[in-house]
């Protein structure tokens, strides 16, 4: 038998992330790399990318882009494959969540919900797949949420497009899986991110959701790092199709 160590090592592998600019996606971005893997920042705000690659070091580059930009979408595969040659991992951690009540959402603030959180993480997929085909070998990480399969106040918008996270996790995976190629999702509870500062500005609210869990407490950002570095390795090649729960039993109560 093999180190079981080594099943979760990223030597040699390229990682790109979006979102990377904070929160989440910030996190995914350290681990990554501290696991060996080359990593590509993806965010719109410059500033922090650059200041995370120079905190991260050699082995880290960083587009600066917005995601949503569908003319864009081959110049920016383009940028994301020159540092390093084309990503063998792509954690799709962009997302945004405008807590309209159900009455007062607009189209814009829809669309601009699904375009964010459910188009751009397929069609990006989609344009990185076929190296990920040539190598025989990829991991495509997306982020659920609670709202996959919750229903929460102000959150239609976005309790659909994660709903549909979900779905489309399972169907990346029957489509791709043949080839080498798993496709999950992550379910976050309760973190401290830009996506849930509201959340965490009213301390009793935010004492009543972690009161909801089964451990006692909401995330902290490490606590991702264990079942992120297990999406992204060898040590989950015979699973796919799966969203992982990682919201401290939110959704086991």
């Amino acid at each position: 038998m093999d180190d079981p160590r080594s099943l979760f090592g990223l030597a040699g592998r390229v990682a790109v992330v979006t979102g990377a600019s904070s929160g989440l996606g910030r996190r995914a971005v350290e681990v990554l790399h501290a696991a060996g893997a080359q990593v590509i920042a993806v965010a719109r705000r410059e500033g922090d990318l650059q200041s995370l690659v120079s905190q991260v070091g050699q082995g880290a580059a960083y587009v600066a882009a917005d995601v949503t930009n569908r003319a864009g979408l081959p110049d920016l595969v383009a940028q994301i494959s020159a540092p390093f040659g084309a990503p063998d991992i792509v954690v799709h951690a962009a997302g945004v969540n405008t807590r309209e009540p159900a009455d007062e959402v607009s189209l814009e603030r829809w669309d601009q919900t699904l375009e964010l959180n459910l188009t751009v993480p397929f069609f990006l997929s989609q344009a990185l797949v076929p190296a990920m085909k040539q190598k025989g070998w990829g991991r495509i990480v997306t982020f659920a949420s609670l709202q996959t399969t919750r229903a929460f106040p102000g959150g239609i918008a976005y309790g659909a497009s994660k709903a549909g996270v979900g779905q489309m996790t399972r169907a990346m995976a029957e489509a791709w899986s043949g080839d080498g190629i798993t496709a999950n999702a992550l379910g976050p509870g309760f973190f401290p991110t830009e996506l849930t500062q509201a959340v965490f500005d009213d301390p009793n609210r935010a004492a009543r959701n972690a009161a909801q869990t089964c451990v006692g407490r909401n995330g902290r950002l490490e606590d991702i790092d264990g079942p992120l570095l297990f999406l992204c390795s060898n040590a989950s090649a015979f699973v796919t199709g799966q969203v992982l729960m990682v919201d401290g039993g939110f959704t086991a109560k």
